[in-house]
Protein backbone atom coordinates (compact mmCIF):
# COMPACT_ATOMS: atom_id res chain seq x y z
CA UNK A 1 0.00 0.00 0.00
CA UNK A 2 2.88 2.36 0.85
CA UNK A 3 4.46 1.80 -2.58
CA UNK A 4 1.11 2.48 -4.29
CA UNK A 5 0.66 5.77 -2.39
CA UNK A 6 4.20 6.89 -3.27
CA UNK A 7 3.62 6.07 -6.92
CA UNK A 8 0.25 7.83 -6.93
CA UNK A 9 1.72 10.91 -5.27
CA UNK A 10 4.55 11.02 -7.80
CA UNK A 11 2.04 10.70 -10.66
CA UNK A 12 -0.05 13.57 -9.29
CA UNK A 13 3.03 15.78 -8.88
CA UNK A 14 4.23 15.05 -12.42
CA UNK A 15 0.77 15.78 -13.79
CA UNK A 16 0.66 19.13 -12.00
CA UNK A 17 4.12 20.10 -13.25
CA UNK A 18 3.23 19.03 -16.80
CA UNK A 19 -0.02 20.98 -16.97
CA UNK A 20 1.27 24.13 -15.26
CA UNK A 21 4.40 24.32 -17.38
CA UNK A 22 6.60 24.04 -14.28
CA UNK A 23 6.40 27.63 -13.15
CA UNK A 24 8.89 27.05 -10.38
CA UNK A 25 11.82 29.42 -10.75
CA UNK A 26 15.08 29.60 -8.79
CA UNK A 27 15.22 32.17 -5.99
CA UNK A 28 15.99 35.59 -7.47
CA UNK A 29 14.79 34.57 -10.91
CA UNK A 30 11.04 34.79 -10.57
CA UNK A 31 9.21 34.94 -13.87
CA UNK A 32 7.24 38.07 -14.61
CA UNK A 33 3.78 37.14 -15.76
CA UNK A 34 1.91 39.16 -18.33
CA UNK A 35 -0.35 40.34 -15.52
CA UNK A 36 2.57 41.78 -13.51
CA UNK A 37 4.69 43.10 -16.39
CA UNK A 38 3.90 46.71 -17.19
CA UNK A 39 4.69 47.45 -20.83
CA UNK A 40 7.06 50.39 -21.11
CA UNK A 41 8.06 51.20 -24.68
CA UNK A 42 8.40 54.97 -25.05
CA UNK A 43 11.70 56.86 -25.17
CA UNK A 44 11.00 58.67 -21.90
CA UNK A 45 9.60 55.62 -20.12
CA UNK A 46 12.45 53.29 -21.08
CA UNK A 47 15.13 55.94 -20.42
CA UNK A 48 13.72 56.61 -16.95
CA UNK A 49 13.46 52.87 -16.22
CA UNK A 50 17.06 52.28 -17.34
CA UNK A 51 18.30 55.15 -15.18
CA UNK A 52 16.44 53.91 -12.12
CA UNK A 53 17.01 50.16 -12.50
CA UNK A 54 20.08 49.66 -14.68
CA UNK A 55 18.23 47.23 -16.94
CA UNK A 56 15.40 47.15 -19.45
CA UNK A 57 11.77 46.75 -18.38
CA UNK A 58 10.34 43.21 -18.22
CA UNK A 59 8.63 43.52 -21.61
CA UNK A 60 11.99 43.34 -23.42
CA UNK A 61 13.58 40.15 -24.74
CA UNK A 62 16.75 39.67 -26.76
CA UNK A 63 16.77 38.57 -30.38
CA UNK A 64 17.96 35.12 -29.28
CA UNK A 65 15.09 34.79 -26.79
CA UNK A 66 12.60 35.92 -29.44
CA UNK A 67 14.02 33.48 -31.98
CA UNK A 68 13.69 30.65 -29.46
CA UNK A 69 9.98 31.54 -29.19
CA UNK A 70 9.54 31.36 -32.98
CA UNK A 71 10.24 34.94 -34.05
CA UNK A 72 11.36 35.36 -37.63
CA UNK A 73 12.43 38.94 -38.33
CA UNK A 74 11.43 38.81 -42.00
CA UNK A 75 7.91 37.71 -41.03
CA UNK A 76 7.24 40.51 -38.53
CA UNK A 77 5.67 37.99 -36.15
CA UNK A 78 7.04 39.06 -32.75
CA UNK A 79 3.62 40.12 -31.44
CA UNK A 80 2.25 36.71 -32.42
CA UNK A 81 4.97 34.56 -30.83
CA UNK A 82 5.70 36.86 -27.86
CA UNK A 83 2.66 39.07 -27.15
CA UNK A 84 3.52 42.28 -25.32
CA UNK A 85 7.26 41.88 -25.87
CA UNK A 86 9.75 44.12 -27.67
CA UNK A 87 13.28 43.39 -28.84
CA UNK A 88 16.01 44.79 -26.62
CA UNK A 89 19.21 44.08 -24.76
CA UNK A 90 21.45 43.03 -27.64
CA UNK A 91 24.90 44.57 -28.06
CA UNK A 92 25.13 47.54 -30.43
CA UNK A 93 28.58 47.61 -32.04
CA UNK A 94 28.75 51.37 -32.80
CA UNK A 95 30.83 50.54 -35.90
CA UNK A 96 30.35 54.02 -37.37
CA UNK A 97 31.54 55.60 -34.13
CA UNK A 98 28.60 58.01 -33.92
CA UNK A 99 28.11 57.35 -30.21
CA UNK A 100 30.78 58.36 -27.68
CA UNK A 101 33.44 55.71 -27.14
CA UNK A 102 35.35 55.03 -23.94
CA UNK A 103 37.54 52.25 -22.65
CA UNK A 104 35.36 49.37 -21.42
CA UNK A 105 32.11 50.96 -22.59
CA UNK A 106 29.60 48.69 -24.29
CA UNK A 107 26.40 49.80 -25.98
CA UNK A 108 23.09 47.95 -26.09
CA UNK A 109 19.95 48.73 -28.04
CA UNK A 110 16.21 48.36 -27.61
CA UNK A 111 13.21 48.92 -29.87
CA UNK A 112 10.93 51.81 -28.94
CA UNK A 113 7.24 52.31 -29.81
CA UNK A 114 6.83 48.72 -31.01
CA UNK A 115 3.32 47.30 -30.84
CA UNK A 116 3.08 44.69 -33.61
CA UNK A 117 4.20 43.74 -37.10
CA UNK A 118 7.59 44.75 -38.39
CA UNK A 119 10.00 46.65 -36.16
CA UNK A 120 10.27 50.40 -36.78
CA UNK A 121 13.32 52.70 -36.85
CA UNK A 122 12.98 53.99 -33.27
CA UNK A 123 15.71 52.69 -30.94
CA UNK A 124 17.15 53.57 -27.59
CA UNK A 125 20.88 53.02 -27.09
CA UNK A 126 22.27 52.68 -23.58
CA UNK A 127 25.81 52.24 -22.37
CA UNK A 128 27.35 50.16 -19.61
CA UNK A 129 28.26 53.40 -17.83
CA UNK A 130 24.83 55.05 -17.92
CA UNK A 131 24.64 57.07 -21.14
CA UNK A 132 21.30 56.93 -22.97
CA UNK A 133 20.66 58.06 -26.55
CA UNK A 134 17.79 57.74 -28.99
CA UNK A 135 17.52 57.41 -32.75
CA UNK A 136 14.37 57.81 -34.82
CA UNK A 137 16.07 57.23 -38.17
CA UNK A 138 17.58 53.78 -37.62
CA UNK A 139 21.06 54.85 -36.45
CA UNK A 140 21.65 57.72 -38.91
CA UNK A 141 21.62 60.27 -36.06
CA UNK A 142 21.41 60.24 -32.27
CA UNK A 143 20.07 62.53 -29.55
CA UNK A 144 21.25 62.23 -25.96
CA UNK A 145 18.48 61.59 -23.44
CA UNK A 146 20.53 61.08 -20.26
Amino acid sequence: MKKFMSTALLAVMLTIVFFTGSQIAPVGQQKASAATCTIINTFTGVANYLSANGKLPCNYITKAQATALGWVSSQGNLATVAPGKSIGGDVFSNREGLLPAASGRTWREADINYTSGFRNSDRILYSSDGLIYKTTDHYASFTRLK
